[in-house]
């Protein structure tokens, strides 16, 4: 895979990493990503990168596309019982996480995959199927990722308002013409004009519609 520049011009390089008991696992994934671009960072147990994931927060972690490759069954803490931490933490939305799975394992990949894993790969795999699904739970990363930057910078933009203008954005988001809106809040008409327009500047909006959009909570 080619560093796209949809993946690496907002957020950076993308990061896999690798979760799985076997070295030669490991190393050979790590392979076959280098042949494609991708880095990779292993970790040889679901002990050892939840340790990793320790004082992390998914309100800032990753800071690029990442996706998880991560063994089914390992000794200590096993995949699932990892995958599970994940969920409750909240960390799989930017973090998409591909199970590596064996034959024996399918069914417990599958509802691992209803309960919000990204999707399974059964051993052995073929190169270019597990490599395309990478790619795709990149992209997935990346379109959290870019919801996160959207939400903060909605934050920022939403804190700059003053406690009139929120209260004129509240009227105008109802659908509220000016005229409503002066008398609800006993104020003129030119009065919201102005803070109208101020609410439009601050939250980079050219409509009602267009603020009434921006600030609707996701589906």
């Amino acid at each position: 895979m080619n560093s796209s520049p949809s993946l690496t011009s907002r957020f950076g390089l993308p990061m896999v990493y690798l979760v799985d008991d076997e070295d030669v696992v490991r190393d050979a994934l790590a392979w076959l990503l280098r042949t494609r671009r991708l880095l990779s960072e292993g970790h040889p147990s679901g002990d050892a990168f939840a340790a990793f994931l320790a004082g992390k927060s998914p309100a800032d972690w990753p800071t690029a596309p990442s996706c998880l490759l991560l063994d089914v069954r390992m000794p200590g803490l096993s995949g699932l019982a990892l995958f599970d931490q994940l969920v409750e933490r909240g960390f799989v939305q930017a973090l998409p996480v591909i199970f590596l799975t064996g034959h024996a394992d399918v069914p417990t990949a599958v509802a691992a995959v209803k309960r919000g894993a990204f999707d399974f790969v059964e051993k052995p795999f073929s190169d270019n199927a597990l490599v395309d699904r990478i790619e795709q739970a990149l992209l997935r990363s990346e379109a959290a990722l870019a919801r996160r930057a959207d939400k903060r910078q909605i934050e920022r933009a939403l804190a700059e308002l003053t406690e009139r203008e929120r209260e004129v954005m509240n009227l105008v988001v109802e659908g509220k013409p000016n005229k409503l809106i002066a008398d609800a809040l006993d104020i003129s008409v030119r009065t919201v004009e102005v803070h109208r327009a101020r609410v439009f500047e601050k939250m980079n909006v050219k409509s009602a519609v267009e603020l009434a959009n921006l600030l609707r909570p996701p589906a």
